[in-house]
């Protein structure tokens, strides 16, 4: 399964759906958002099923950015049950994510 690209009016339904759930607010001028595309898509697929890995690109919508409190990019938030539950901002090894994962899980 591929990364999910949320728009700002779909964003809660979609969210709702996903017991679990990981959002890469990201921008594409950003280097670090570009070097965590691929470890997104990697986790995409290891947790198919499992965990939704959406992702948000903050000048399309802001309006999510802001909701979100994101202030520097690239920002992961995990929702459990659409509550946030943590976020690291930043890029990190897929073992970072991996973790936070397969902990609420």
């Amino acid at each position: 399964m591929a990364v999910t690209h949320v728009k700002t009016a779909e964003f809660d339904t979609v969210m709702e759906a996903a017991p679990l759930a990981m959002v890469d607010f990201w921008a594409s001028w950003c280097g670090p958002c570009q070097l965590l595309g691929p470890v997104m898509e990697d986790l995409s697929v290891r947790y198919e099923g499992k965990a939704l890995v959406a992702k948000v690109n903050v000048d399309e919508e802001p309006e999510l950015a802001r909701r979100f409190g994101v202030m520097n990019i690239p920002t992961v938030v995990f929702l459990n049950q659409g509550r946030e539950f943590e976020r690291k901002v930043g890029a990190f090894p897929p073992e970072t994510y991996q973790e936070i994962l397969d902990k609420a899980r």
